[in-house]
């Protein structure tokens, strides 16, 4: 299934919308404004929150959490002893599952995999429109609301670590 996210244009709550393939609106991403830490809620037309993502307060490196209902999903950091930057692990809260996101997560042309099997392509090759990419989710047995949070999380780490250079 591909979803269409139109890049948020910077503005208080950093809000947008996530479509289907034909264009329909899927998902919320509701950026929540004026908070000590950086979180977003995924929500579903009707307004339920699907997913709360947020910074980790206190963490030696930036850390989000995935959560949903209250129970954490899985934690999203960049990985530690890697030579691109543009490499982060989620430790799904299972404690045995990682999933792997590599590419180049500032241009919107990354993978998310596990253990070597492509679950999700983020990608702005297949539209022409400006400040949009897809998320294109491969297997059908994966929950697609978490790969959208993963790729929330990761866009958002990237970002933060280019405005701090």
């Amino acid at each position: 299934m591909r979803f269409l996210v139109r890049d948020r244009i910077l503005g208080i709550g950093d809000d947008y919308w996530i479509e289907d393939d034909r264009g329909n609106k899927v998902f919320l991403v509701d950026g929540k404004a004026m908070r000590l830490r950086d979180t977003f809620e995924l929500k579903d037309l009707q307004g339920r929150v699907l997913i709360d993502i947020r910074k980790k307060m206190f963490a030696l490196r930036d850390t989000m959490l995935i959560e949903r209902d209250g129970e954490s999903l899985a934690t999203v950091r960049r990985k530690r002893l890697s030579l691109l930057r543009n490499h982060y692990r989620v430790a799904l809260a299972d404690g045995s599952t990682e999933l792997d996101v590599s590419g180049k997560i500032l241009d919107r042309e990354f993978a998310i995999e596990y253990d070597g099997e492509l679950l999700a392509v983020v990608s702005r090759r297949w539209l022409h429109l400006r400040d949009t990419y897809g998320v294109d989710v491969v297997r059908e047995d994966t929950d697609p609301a978490l790969l959208i949070a993963v790729t929330v999380c990761v866009i958002h780490l990237a970002e933060k670590e280019r405005a701090g250079d």
